[in-house]
């Protein structure tokens, strides 16, 4: 059995400040969201169609595929707009020691 733990993924200096950046860990790429109400990550395709969200329209809380304009709140991975349907799998996430961890 493998323990979670929190795992460093990026520092605060490189996000793109009020937008969204793609990171890769491991095998997965990640959509890391500098919000107004902070630091979010997300996986980084959307539920609908697999686009890449990092490519998406971002205004701070919400983020829109590029693809077929489904909208999800990055704060709580929520389906906000058609055609998107199914929740955005959210990532527990905190900033400390300016880094963004990510509990896996």
């Amino acid at each position: 059995m493998k323990l979670r733990k929190w795992q460093d993924i990026i520092s605060l200096d490189k996000l793109e400040k009020g937008d969204v950046t793609n990171v890769k860990f491991g095998a997965k790429d990640l959509a890391v969201y500098d919000a107004k109400d902070g630091v979010f990550v997300s996986h980084s395709r959307c539920t609908h169609g697999a686009a890449n969200l990092c490519d998406g329209y971002f205004d701070g809380t919400y983020i829109e595929c590029p693809l077929h304009q489904g909208l999800f709140d990055v704060r709580t991975g929520e389906a906000k707009a058609a055609p998107a349907r199914v929740q955005l799998k959210m990532i527990a996430s905190r900033v400390r020691n300016g880094v963004v961890q990510i509990y896996i």
